[in-house]
């Protein structure tokens, strides 16, 4: 069978432009294959205060000399996917919203990872309560009762709420509470 110069001729027009861009997509995606997952999360929203519900897993607390450590768990709450990277910062309030004592420390002995979190997935940190320090430092005194602890997600300026009472110290100065680790996923339990 003979072929008409012209029709050979679309034939390997058509046949090369497929390579050429066979090429061009396998190049491209070459390129951004290494880097999809870092532009996949860099493309999702930081969680803010209203994405998220926080409360603090008492039933899962477990202390040690002088310290109770309790999961506090972040749910996604809204409808769309978002991130967390680091500590929240955590403080204590009265019923009236004012700050009770001093704000909970950081302890970074953990380096912080993005936490993705979708719709209705949890992720937490561990919360730190020493009591010993509300019961003995000097400038605890008076000794008050939060009802709630403040708390920012990470390179946020709005706040959540999570209700949790506990003997506080009413002036700043002592610390009485550790973010002991940067957020991380899943739902803590008493083994953090």
């Amino acid at each position: 069978m003979k072929h008409h110069p012209i029709t050979a001729r679309r034939i390997l027009a058509v046949a090369a432009a497929a390579v050429a861009g066979l090429a061009i997509s396998t190049a491209a995606y070459a390129a951004t294959s290494s880097g999809t997952a870092s532009t996949a999360a860099a493309s999702i929203p930081t969680c803010t205060a209203s994405d998220l519900g926080v409360w603090v897993a008492i039933d899962q607390g477990n202390g040690a000399a002088g310290t109770i450590y309790y999961p506090l768990e972040f749910t996604n709450l809204s409808g769309h996917t978002c991130s967390l990277y680091g500590f929240p910062g955590v403080s204590a309030t009265d019923r009236q919203g004012r700050q009770l004592g001093s704000p909970a420390n950081w302890i970074r002995t953990t380096a912080p990872h993005t936490v993705i979190l979708a719709p209705g997935a949890t992720a937490h940190t561990v919360l730190a309560y020493h009591d010993a320090a509300v019961s003995t430092e000097p400038g605890c005194d008076p000794v008050y009762s939060a009802v709630q602890l403040r708390i920012y997600p990470p390179d946020q300026y709005s706040a959540t709420y999570a209700a949790f009472a506990f003997e506080v110290c009413s002036h700043t100065g002592p610390i009485y509470m550790s973010v002991f680790r940067p957020i991380t996923p899943g739902v803590g339990t008493v083994n953090g």
